[in-house]
């Protein structure tokens, strides 16, 4: 359990130094001069970079073991973090923002080291809760890092300086996180990789016909239009806030940090209701569940989409965000049943899924030909294909029995 609440923790922390940007962007874009294609392109590269991250940081779990790769990740993302001040023009500061990106594959160690700790028929629920808390740094990144920036501006500081400084303490917390990673966890419930005479030249041998498997690709796709919105919603729910409803961006930030606070739950009650149907209907129940979260997803960020006014839009964010980490937390409660001997593997293309489409979905918000709310709107629309096709090919594994007991669980749940 020691090892469980410092790797969500990790997570968290990584995800407050990775948007921590996010929610200062208003002032970000009124020092450097940004146009709206500049900041879409950064999203795009905050995203990105993690795609590549999470690939290779997977492979590293199953080599160096998760508490090494989890040390090095956090002392090398710190850099960046910390010296993103000292960005001067739009060049520098996208080149900061790609190399932050690479922080954002911690949740693969945290996913990963879950499992290994984990028993099988709670895995889905650990995943889910660590993952969720983890996430749950995206909210508190958009509530605190202005109530950071306004106590720096009360010391006399301009904003221009402001910004540069508060993500000083994102790095801080990082080597913080590192220290208690390298004191106080074990890459086993055995021990390390070290003491239990883990053989490395064993782990590099990967049977690379797992990728054949269809399921890891249907898995990859859902996180992509699940995982892949939430993060593009970090990445522009403060600007929108502020540019549509004229927040105050203080106000904007509790805001779109209300979104990330779903996470204290939402993504651990996704993982849960899974355990309790993989252990009913096995994975078939699993996938249908699944797909009736990305299909509500779809359905709630459509009605955000056109909400008129500030108290409808909080109304249908709050409820497209409650299925969108539920299912977060039901793909990560298949995901280590996938292959047994290749978890780290599958978790870094399963997350790295997520980060593609966060960048596919972020180019819809460089255009300068689209508002923000139809960016959502098509969104939405896309979404809603492919879950329902989703829906409807877990609907047809079912035999006509089957389905109605697991409908049954899943209201009763």
């Amino acid at each position: 359990m020691r090892t469980f609440h410092i790797t969500w923790f990790m997570f968290f922390i990584c995800f407050f130094g990775w948007f921590g940007l996010a929610p200062l962007m208003p002032f970000i874009r009124d020092d450097l001069h940004l146009s709206k294609s500049q900041i879409g392109n950064l999203m795009i590269i905050s995203v990105s970079t993690t795609i590549i991250a999470r690939l290779i940081i997977g492979r590293l779990c199953d080599f160096w073991g998760p508490r090494k790769t989890a040390i090095r990740l956090l002392l090398i993302g710190s850099l960046p973090v910390m010296c993103v001040g000292l960005a001067n023009s739009y060049t520098t500061l996208l080149l900061f923002r790609g190399a932050i990106g690479i922080i954002g594959g911690a949740f693969v160690i945290t996913q990963y080291h879950t499992s290994m700790m984990m028993a099988p028929r709670i895995k889905g629920t650990a995943n889910a809760i660590t993952g969720g808390w983890g996430n749950l740094g995206g909210g508190v990144t958009n509530m605190v890092m202005p109530l950071i920036f306004a106590t720096i501006v009360g010391f006399g500081y301009t904003k221009q300086s402001a910004w540069r400084y508060a993500m000083i303490l994102p790095g801080l917390l990082m080597w913080l996180t590192a220290w208690l990673y390298a004191r106080y966890t074990k890459d086993t419930p055995m021990g390390n990789f070290d003491e239990i005479g883990h053989r490395k030249t064993e782990k590099l041998k990967t049977d690379w016909q797992i990728l054949r498997d269809w399921r890891i690709w249907a898995l990859t796709l859902g996180y992509a239009t699940c995982f892949g919105v939430e993060i593009t919603f970090d990445n522009v729910a403060a600007l929108h806030f502020v540019d549509h409803f004229h927040l105050s961006l203080k106000t904007a930030g509790i805001c779109a940090g209300v979104f990330g606070s779903m996470n204290l739950f939402a993504r651990a009650l996704g993982g849960y209701i899974s355990d309790k149907t993989g252990e009913k209907y096995g994975m078939r129940g699993k996938g249908l569940f699944l797909a009736f979260m990305l299909l509500l997803e779809g359905v709630g960020l459509l009605l955000f989409a056109y909400a008129g006014t500030l108290l409808m839009a909080i109304i249908w964010m709050l409820s497209f965000a409650l299925f969108l980490k539920m299912a977060n937390g039901a793909t990560y409660g298949i995901v280590p049943f996938i292959n047994k001997e290749h978890v780290g593997l599958i978790s870094g293309i399963v997350g790295a899924g997520g980060n593609f489409g966060g960048m596919l979905f972020g180019f819809l918000f460089k255009s300068d030909h689209m508002t923000y709310i139809q960016a959502f709107s098509y969104i939405s629309i896309l979404l809603l294909g492919p879950h329902c096709s989703f829906l409807f090919l877990s609907l047809a594994e079912l035999q006509v029995k089957e389905l109605l007991k697991v409908t049954l669980a899943l209201f009763q749940a």
